[in-house]
């Protein structure tokens, strides 16, 4: 399920990227979640199109791009903590540090391989909505592929202290994607422990990324 929603994440970015010029560099607004979520996906997007001889001689820089690009815009400490869910009490401040940190080098990893699945569809935003007196913003976006019904997508994002806006969950068709890691983690946890579960979220990370589709197309 975590997988098949990043694809459906890079499809919607890869969209908006294709219309913007490769060499610019916007600044990405942290201030404003609707803004954030499109910059983010712009500045990504022209990164994968700039390292894309890189990319052919080694997938696994799909990685790098990620990890500079995406994950400082995404509250992965906090996501971690929401999937470990009732455990997180139980669990030790060294745990906690460490799940968060596999957690977050499992996203790029799941991210990174996602990159290689996303088509250009055609993406519509809903329009932004004031946000001054909100602690947790969505940002819905429709997803259009002809002959097939319109994907309604969730991109939620939550103020920080400083004011700032990081991404913490997608949501597709009502599926939260923390929401069914979580029920997966926990029963990982209830099974074999924290400590099990962090070795498991770094093997999938040590894994290398393959092309797949996206071999043929570069």
């Amino acid at each position: 399920m975590m997988e098949q929603l990043c694809k459906v994440i890079f499809a919607c970015m890869a969209y908006l990227v294709s219309s913007v010029s490769y060499a610019a560099d916007p600044e990405v607004n942290t201030q404003n979640p609707y803004a954030m979520v499109e910059s983010v996906a712009n500045k990504t997007f022209a990164r994968f199109h700039q390292d894309i001889d890189i990319i052919k001689a080694n997938p696994d820089h799909l990685k790098v791009i990620v990890s500079d690009e995406l994950m400082p815009y995404v509250d992965y400490k906090y996501a971690a903590y929401k999937v470990m869910g009732s455990y997180l009490r139980q669990s030790t401040p060294d745990q906690r540090d460490r799940f968060a940190e596999a957690f977050k080098t499992y996203l790029i990893a799941t991210y990174a391989q996602a990159f290689t699945e996303y088509t250009n569809q055609k993406v519509e935003f809903a329009p932004a909505r004031s946000f001054a007196d909100e602690k947790m913003v969505d940002v819905n976006v429709q997803i259009i592929e002809q002959g097939r019904p319109p994907i309604k997508l969730q991109f939620r994002v939550r103020r920080l202290k400083d004011d700032s806006w990081k991404a913490f969950d997608l949501v597709a068709e009502g599926v939260s994607l923390l929401s069914s890691k979580s029920a997966e983690i926990s029963n990982l946890i209830r099974q074999n422990g924290i400590d099990s579960v962090i070795e498991e979220l770094l093997t999938h990370t040590s894994n290398h990324i393959s092309l797949g589709k996206l071999e043929t197309k570069l």
